[in-house]
């Protein structure tokens, strides 16, 4: 394989592209009732390489779904798009009743567990990720905690042709917050046509990036995957800028987590994750007798 990137600032130009094998999947459709449609990417599916996240869905949803449910073992994380319309109510049993306007992220490390509900506002149209990141052991059962970012305390990167948000961590020497968990990169950005991007990713991380609208080309050293609508890739361990190019006409818009993996054994039962069958036998019982709290 020949892959050579000709850099300017953050642009890329691709001189040489030729297909490899990394492993591209597309997300899984799936519904609820009339109000939530997604598709769902899932570990499983990536091998070890999408560590921390366990499952990513990218959602629309018009009405309420899924009503008060628990989390225990992880962090729940909304990015909600700028092209969402209207409110995004949230509430859970850590005392938080507001609003998420489009454009903001909120995470929920559950811990040691907590009840949560989001819910479209009358009229609105909720455009993003759910997001489920593991915890490791250590923080499994820790404290519940929040963090709420507003989409206009949210730094941007602006270059010739793209522009991406730092939903949270790090990316070119910019700094956005740090979620109240483990360290982790959000980006959500649009690359014009023609036009490219570059992350570096820090050593020992994993990254997953998505497609969410248009046609992407991934450049890791040698290797090169493209990505269309609805495709994702996850990279392992790489230590090693990420470019991300647009070879379409059209615009393209997409996501990138990037962070340090958990390297640990667990089991998922909706939405708790544990590390074995007796701590998720003792979660169920624990939100069955009301100490993940009440809404």
């Amino acid at each position: 394989m020949n892959v050579e990137i000709k850099q300017s600032g953050n642009a890329a130009e691709q001189v040489l592209i030729d297909e490899n094998a990394l492993s591209v999947k597309p997300g899984e459709l799936f519904s609820v009732g009339e109000g939530f449609e997604a598709l769902a990417y899932r570990a499983k599916n990536f091998s070890k390489a999408m560590d921390p996240l366990v499952m990513v869905d990218h959602y629309r949803m018009t009405s309420p779904t899924f009503g008060p449910h628990p989390h225990a073992g992880l962090s729940a994380v909304s990015v909600i798009f700028e092209d969402s319309e209207g409110p995004f109510h949230n509430r859970d049993s850590l005392g938080n009743d507001f609003d998420i306007m489009p454009g903001d992220l909120y995470w929920l490390k559950a811990g040691s567990g907590v009840v949560h509900d989001e819910a479209p506002r009358v009229g609105s149209n909720i455009h993003g990720l759910q997001v489920f990141v593991n915890l490791p052991a250590s923080l499994r059962h820790s404290q519940p905690a929040s963090l709420h970012v507003k989409a206009q305390d949210m730094p941007a990167i602006n270059c010739e042709g793209c522009r991406v948000r730092i939903v949270l961590g790090e990316s070119n020497g910019i700094n956005g917050q740090q979620s109240p968990a483990l360290p982790m990169t959000i980006l959500d950005g649009h690359i014009e046509s023609n036009t490219s991007f570059s992350h570096q990713v820090k050593p020992g991380e994993n990254a997953w990036i998505n497609t969410i609208k248009g046609e992407l080309m991934v450049v890791v050293g040698g290797e090169v995957v493209r990505l269309l609508t609805g495709q994702a890739v996850a990279l392992s361990n790489i230590n090693k800028k990420i470019f991300l190019i647009n070879p379409s006409a059209e615009s393209t818009h997409f996501t990138l987590f990037s962070g340090q993996p958990v390297n640990e054994q667990y089991i998922q039962k909706g939405p708790f994750i544990m590390g074995s069958e007796a701590e998720m036998l003792q979660a169920e019982s624990d939100f069955t007798s009301g100490k993940f709290g009440q809404l």
